[in-house]
Order: structure tokens, then sequence, then C-alpha cells
């Protein structure tokens, strides 16, 4: 992931570089953006709706996992405690039973990421294709040569953000999912 990031940034300076270079051999001017996508994930209203609806699609849940997490802590700690005033075999066939349930818990919480994970990349999805719709349509009627997505440093004034943010938020609603 990190290689193909580095080679991502590389052949992003690479091709502006060209272009800067080319720019001045024309005499013409480059005319570069910069689009942070974590701010537009936080701020896009698109973005804050999906987020809303995954948190209540999620939320019954993420309230059972707390549950059960409360009840096998709850059975740990009275385990500790009676313990060693239980026979052998008591103790033995609870340990078992904590056990087992710490497994089905565990079990619980990773399909519960593992859904969330993916619905999460669907919805995603979903604004970073209106993004790319809406940054192409501004590259195009603001005459950009380049616009980046990630960057090392980048100047503010060149910093497209909000352009995007309030064109997804002309967008509309959230298609049918």
């Amino acid at each position: 992931m990190n290689y193909l990031r580095s080679s991502r940034l590389k052949l992003l300076a690479i091709v502006a570089s060209g272009l800067i270079l080319s720019g001045l051999a024309s005499a013409s001017e480059t005319k570069i953006g910069f689009v942070d996508m974590q701010r537009l994930f936080d701020q896009a209203p698109i973005a804050v709706k999906a987020n809303k609806k995954l948190t209540a699609e999620f939320a019954k849940r993420e309230l059972e996992l707390q549950k059960l997490g409360k009840q096998i802590k709850t059975q740990q700690e009275t385990l500790e405690k009676s313990g060693t005033t239980m026979s052998e075999a008591e103790r033995r066939n609870r340990e078992r039973d904590l056990s087992e349930a710490s497994r089905e818990f565990q079990r619980k919480q990773r399909e519960f990421r593992e859904d969330l994970d993916v619905r999460r990349n669907e919805a995603m999805a979903i604004v970073i294709e209106r993004a790319n719709k809406a940054l192409k349509q501004i590259a195009e009627s603001e005459k950009y040569d380049l616009i980046v997505q990630d960057a090392v440093y980048f100047s503010p004034r060149i910093d497209i953000t909000d352009k995007i943010i309030k064109a997804l938020a002309d967008d509309g609603k959230l298609p049918a999912q």
C-alpha cells in the first residue's frame, strides 16, 4: 500500500513537473488544483448523510456487542471472585463456557467490523464517484491542467476542496440503496 502510494506520488510529481516545464516553455500558465479527500469525506453533505445512515444501520448490532462484552466481563469477574470456592468440575465448566462465549464474541465482533467495512466502502464509492464527476466538471469549466488528490504539500491558493463540497451539496440526495 505504501509502495503504491509512493509510486503514485512520484508519478504525480513527474507529471506535474512536466506540465509546469512545458507550460513555461510555451509561455502559458499551468493551472493546478488540489482536493483534500479526507476533508471531503468529513464535510461533504453526501458523505455526512452516508455516515449517519451507516451509524443508524449498525447501531443495534453495536449495542448488542457491547451488551455481550459486558456479560462476558461480568462472567470473568464472577469466576475470578468465586472460582476458588467452586468445585473443580464446576470451575472447569464455567471456564469452558467463558471461553466459548469469548470466542463467539470475537467472531461476532469480526463479522460486525467486516460488514461495516463493506458497507462503508460501498457508501464511500458513491461519494468518490460523485466527487470525481464534480471534480471533472470543475476542471473542464475552469480549465485546470492538473488536479491532485494526494500531496505532501499544497498551497491553500490551489485548494479547490470547498468547490467540490459545494458542488456535491448542490448535487442532491443519496441514491436509493
